[in-house]
């Protein structure tokens, strides 16, 4: 029996060490699954609608963990590199590995960029394997769950993006038939009008014509789904205050990206001058960018992309810093389900979750990726109670869908 007088006292038989290991039954020699080793760390290539960077964690427990690195080329070969800090190690200790890969890189730009969503990669396998090790979801390593599903907007594309009518045909189609609640469509579409794309300055006939395209499909679906539209940081602040003041009529979701991603003053500059919501996030990394986004209430909605800005323990930190100015959390996402169920499992654990992307719905064979089926069901993403991230994935179809020259992961 503890002594809880001697505590204090550092000549006393028992310390806190002594104290914490008695109470919660942990010895200094840990068995079981807790002495896990991480034995290999692996990459593979899928070609989606966008290129989709597979990783996989291997133990010398038999369990293998699958997470997945933002989209393009390069995340491959950091990986390849960072895998020899990593064997050996306890896939466990997530938060001590993942400062460890960003300390190990900092030399090659491990505050932004590649090497942190090629981290984010690995730490998502990371957590898929501890799910499998302590039999949790991964929900449950992030603190728990708020909601049993996650809603999901969905990416929106016609053959002429341009065209309003085109896209207002597009909306109807997908909210009546396919049972979304919320959609977006691009609004960094060419007008027709344009002098001179490169300065980024909108003459008031393409505002006019970007204003044509929120009023056709925000009518087209009225109350049924939210609409938001996305400008892929393609104008001047002065262009986008007209555009979003302009658009302050219609029933617009959010306006994402209006302007490029470095000058967070200009960016709270376009916020304060409308009424428009503004959604930032997808290209500032982990949280000390998103901080500078979020303390001067530089955006109405945050828009971190998981497996690119540093993973799921630092989404849900920035969505921590985000519940501060409550700012709500919707995620960007251009993943297969490895990615998204990633997402997913962190916008359950989150009070502050908005929605969802889903960048996919024309590829006929995403969620063939995995053996579970039903991954989205009427614009909702259920959260699996198995371990991890809940997913198995198909190693036929990754084979089948692989960049060329790419090679299969190792099956165990």
């Amino acid at each position: 029996m503890v002594d809880y007088t001697q505590l204090s006292d550092p000549n006393a038989e028992y310390t806190m060490r002594d104290l914490s290991a008695e109470t919660m039954g942990v010895t200094d020699e840990r068995g079981g699954v807790r002495d896990a080793e991480i034995t290999d760390v692996q990459t593979t290539m899928v070609d989606g609608n966008y290129p989709w960077i597979l990783v996989r964690v291997y133990t010398d427990a038999g369990v293998v963990g699958t997470g997945e690195s933002y989209w393009g080329g390069g995340d491959a070969e950091i990986i390849e590199r960072m895998a020899p800090f990593l064997v050996g190690e306890n896939p466990l200790d997530i938060d001590r590995l993942y400062e460890h890969l960003i300390q190990k890189m900092s030399g090659e730009g491990s505050i932004s960029g590649k090497v942190v969503s090629a981290i984010s990669g690995i730490e998502i396998a990371l957590h898929d394997v501890a799910g499998k090790l302590l039999d949790v979801p991964a929900y449950q390593l992030v603190g728990g769950k708020y909601r049993d599903e996650v809603r999901v907007y969905c990416d929106l594309h016609t053959e002429n993006e341009a065209d309003p009518e085109a896209c207002a045909a597009e909306a109807e189609r997908v909210v009546e038939n396919l049972g979304y609640d919320a959609i977006k469509f691009d609004l960094d579409v060419p007008s027709g009008h344009e002098k001179d794309r490169a300065n980024r300055h909108l003459r008031n006939p393409e505002i006019d014509h970007k204003v044509e395209i929120v009023e056709a499909t925000t009518e087209a679906v009225g109350d049924r789904a939210d609409v938001a539209f996305d400008c892929h940081w393609s104008f001047t602040g002065g262009s986008a205050k007209r555009l979003a003041r302009e658009l302050e009529e219609y029933d617009v979701w959010w306006l994402e990206d209006p302007v490029p991603p470095e000058n967070h003053d200009v960016q709270q500059q376009v916020t304060e001058s409308t009424s428009t919501p503004i959604a930032v996030g997808e290209n500032v990394y982990r949280k000390f960018g998103q901080r500078t986004l979020l303390e001067p209430q530089a955006v109405d909605i945050v828009a971190p992309d998981l497996p690119r800005v540093g993973g799921m323990r630092e989404t849900r930190k920035i969505a921590d810093i985000a519940d501060m100015y409550y700012t709500p959390v919707a995620m960007h996402n251009v993943s297969s389900p490895i990615g998204t169920m990633a997402s997913a499992q962190v916008a359950a654990a989150i009070p502050n979750s908005l929605a969802l992307e889903y960048h996919s719905y024309e590829l006929g064979w995403w969620a063939d990726l995995v053996e579970e089926d039903d991954l989205i069901q009427e614009g909702r993403m259920p959260i699996p109670e198995e371990p991890g991230l809940g997913l198995t994935l198909d190693l036929d179809v990754v084979e089948d869908h692989m960049v060329a020259g790419e090679t299969l992961f190792d099956e165990e």
